[in-house]
């Protein structure tokens, strides 16, 4: 079995969780905060507790942690308020929006979940690489899909501030439809990495 070096895993797992300690100090929203990183710490414990297990390629949880990232600032302030106009005025010529983009970027970096999806069928010899791509695709538009309706049914029994937070449409009718596209552009993304780094076929799996 081909040794790993766990340096970038756990330089990544200091950063998480440095980032959750400066997000929960004094949030804008602390109910926001609550819900907004509770998918981060599940999925963040997940990693941790199946590690001895499964390791994942560097590049691998380097893009998983772009959307803990992301998600821990967002927490924060909430996604509508995230100090972000230094990339708004660049983002918002090409999505003609006049809206924080940072919520749009966060949802496409989500769609980076599907290169590990992809990374464990392959090297866990499940499938093929076609079948991989294709499950790790609609894996994440599903989840996309799922995370949608969670956020609906949190803004209808919330309510208030909180619920519209984190809802985080800011106005747009469509903003479920382009969250959900934004997370299909990010998955295509990340298999098109997949395919010029192809981890599967440089590490070998044992466990």
């Amino acid at each position: 079995m081909q040794t790993r070096s766990h340096i970038v895993p756990l330089f990544l797992a200091i950063v998480i969780i440095a980032l959750s300690i400066w997000s929960g100090l004094a949030p804008t929203d602390r109910a926001v905060w609550y819900a907004e990183v509770m998918p981060i710490f599940i999925i963040f414990g997940l990693l941790i507790v199946t590690y001895p297990l499964f390791q994942f390629s560097g590049l691998a949880y380097f893009l998983m942690s772009l959307w803990m990232i992301m998600h821990l600032v967002g927490a924060k302030y909430t996604f509508a308020n995230v100090p972000f106009e230094w990339a708004n005025q660049y983002l918002s010529p090409f999505l003609g929006e006049e809206r924080n983009h940072f919520d749009r970027v966060a949802h496409y970096i989500i769609g980076f979940y599907s290169f590990p999806m992809a990374e464990w069928l392959l090297r866990k010899r499940k499938c093929g690489l076609g079948v991989a791509f294709f499950f790790s695709l609609f894996f994440i538009m599903s989840v996309a899909a799922s995370y949608e309706i969670i956020e609906w049914q949190y803004a209808v029994i919330e309510g208030g501030n909180a619920g519209i937070e984190f809802l985080g449409s800011q106005g747009d009718i469509w903003d479920a439809q382009k969250d959900m596209l934004a997370d299909t552009l990010g998955a295509l993304t990340a298999l098109l990495i997949y395919l010029v780094a192809r981890p599967d076929l440089r590490l070998r799996s044992s466990y």
